[in-house]
């Protein structure tokens, strides 16, 4: 089954749900990374909330989480961006990727620990002004709390999030989300039968195992509630980088750093922290970059 996301209402305006399948972003994710079980299911975690949140975005908006953490895995980041008006391109990466630790007393993966104490940034980036950020403490460290509490504290709209992640030795097995945000206008008992509708559901992962797809899982959150269903996507990890920003990135290093570069016998080169790929710069290519900062520099006296 392929990722997608899908969004609905509430029939009586009382709340929005979010709602999508990341198997193969995580799992994608996941093998890049070489990530160790633990931190599948911490990175998993927030590239999925990442998808979900990115149902909102816009034209050229971004939205990046960021995760500064005391925990083993040191900090994650994954960010979200539209590929097309009707996909979302994600990725993420985890500064310790191979960090693991022991499953919790409940036999669960120990997130909460892995993550650690520390703040969660989100930031949201528009085609045009300064970008938002909205910074909160770490609730939890299990990642969607974290979530609802930055929706709660930062943007004010009362959320239920539930992530999930199902790994074994193989690999990864089911991920997904859902998200449902009180609307403006709605009462508490909304929030209430919304809190009560995310206890009582079976887990999201294994709904997914079972074969679920992302209405199913709205639906399982939304309880007997009439849903009205408003958009979809499309899910895939998709990074941004390029060779031309990496030039970009070099030639802000300077002349007089790039003549060191280039008197390297083998160059240099760039991995993205997101996707992993090399970029190999030749010393010719460096001298090519050297050349290009002297033709941008005016001659003396002019």
């Amino acid at each position: 089954m392929s990722d997608r996301i899908v969004t609905a209402t509430a029939a009586d305006g009382s709340f929005s749900v979010v709602a999508g399948i990341t198997t193969e972003l995580v799992r994608e994710t996941q093998m890049r990374h070489e990530l160790s079980p633990t931190v599948s299911a911490a990175l998993g975690r927030l590239v999925t909330a990442a998808a979900l949140l990115g149902a909102s975005l816009k034209g050229r908006e971004r939205l990046s989480l960021q995760v500064a953490s005391d925990g083993p895995v040191r900090g994650m980041t994954a960010d979200v961006s539209l590929s097309s008006p009707s996909a979302l391109g994600v990725r993420g990466y985890a500064r310790a990727p191979q960090a693991d630790l022991p499953l919790n007393a409940r036999g669960k993966f120990d997130v909460a620990r892995m993550v650690g104490a520390g703040h969660l940034q989100v930031t949201r980036s528009f085609e045009v002004g300064q970008p938002y950020v909205g910074i909160v403490p770490l609730r939890t460290g299990e990642i969607g709390e974290d979530v609802a509490g930055y929706l709660a504290d930062s943007e004010q709209i009362p959320s239920v999030v539930a992530l999930g992640v199902l790994a074994d030795p193989g690999g990864i097995k089911a991920a997904g989300g859902v998200i449902a945000q009180v609307m403006p206008g709605a009462d508490e008992r909304t929030i209430a039968t919304l809190e009560h509708a995310a206890s009582a559901m079976q887990p999201i992962t294994a709904q997914i195992a079972a074969g679920a797809t992302a209405e199913e899982l709205a639906t399982s959150l939304a309880e007997n509630l009439d849903l009205r269903p408003t958009r979809e996507y499309d899910i895939a990890f998709a990074c941004r980088c390029s060779r031309e920003r990496v030039e970009v990135a070099l030639l802000g290093l300077g002349r007089d750093e790039l003549l060191k570069i280039s008197r390297e016998e083998h160059g240099t080169e760039a991995i993205c922290e997101f996707c992993k790929h090399r970029y190999v710069l030749t010393p010719d290519d460096i001298e090519g970059l050297i050349g290009r900062l002297s033709s941008q520099t005016p001659a003396a006296g002019r």
